[in-house]
């Protein structure tokens, strides 16, 4: 990170319970560095085990996001960092719209068959992560499946859990593959407006569609990380 950037993340940071007097010794390495070793690790793909030796131990590394990960600390960094872009930008803290989509994705080969499937569809053996973003493409709520499971399936689980978590959200955008009692189900069950937006029957090739680009542009995004480009198993 750079100077500017650690100085908006800084204060967003959980704050360790030995520096509000709950005990525990100080961490022995610095947030920051810690923060750049598993950004590192993300973008590049490489194992824990094969973090340079320019970072802290990749097992200290790994503990702390561990630590983060089991307690919700990354969940809670996430949110105050949207919530901190948001108002940046004028907007409420809370979003009021969303947009929902899914993305397939090959899995390596030795991924294990009880994690992954495949999409009929796509033509993809692998897995399908599921997402909700608001109108700024900042994510919301995140499930990642078998690429077999259909996208209403998924939907009525992530959307009762985005719900949940932003009691202002009203309206959501989605594709044709969310039609259907889905859309009854939005309306009845989480008071939520789902707005279908379809491709018309003579469209050809890739072509912007409005609303739901604002996800496709997140799923880019994610490509370009080369440890979500393509699901591995666990390594250490």
């Amino acid at each position: 990170m750079t100077d500017a950037e650690w100085a908006v993340v800084r204060p967003l940071l959980p704050v360790p319970g030995w520096l509000r007097g709950r005990g525990g010794q100080p961490e022995a390495y610095c947030h920051r560095a810690i923060l750049d070793a598993i950004r590192y690790l993300v973008d590049n793909g490489i194992k824990w085990r094969a973090m340079p030796t320019d970072f802290p131990p990749w097992d200290r590394v790994y503990a702390f996001f561990r630590r983060w990960r089991d307690h919700l600390l990354v969940k809670e960094f996430h949110d105050r960092l949207r919530a901190r872009v948001r108002e940046k930008l004028g907007r409420g803290v809370e979003p009021t719209a969303g947009v929902i989509d899914s993305q397939s994705v090959k899995a390596d080969a030795v991924v294990g068959a009880d994690s992954r499937g495949f999409d009929g569809g796509k033509l993809i053996n692998g897995r399908k992560r599921h997402v909700v973003v608001d109108t700024l493409g900042l994510l919301l709520g995140v499930m990642v499946t078998a690429a077999d499971v259909g996208d209403r399936t998924a939907a009525h689980v992530l959307l009762r859990q985005a719900a949940d978590a932003h009691h202002r959200l009203e309206l959501v955008w989605a594709d044709g593959g969310c039609t259907g009692p889905l859309v009854a189900y939005c309306l009845t069950t989480l008071v939520l407006v789902m707005a279908i937006v379809k491709r018309s029957d003579d469209m050809r090739g890739f072509v912007v569609l409005p609303t739901r680009w604002i996800v496709e542009r997140l799923f880019a995004h994610l490509m370009r990380t080369r440890r979500l480009a393509r699901p591995h198993p666990q390594r250490a």
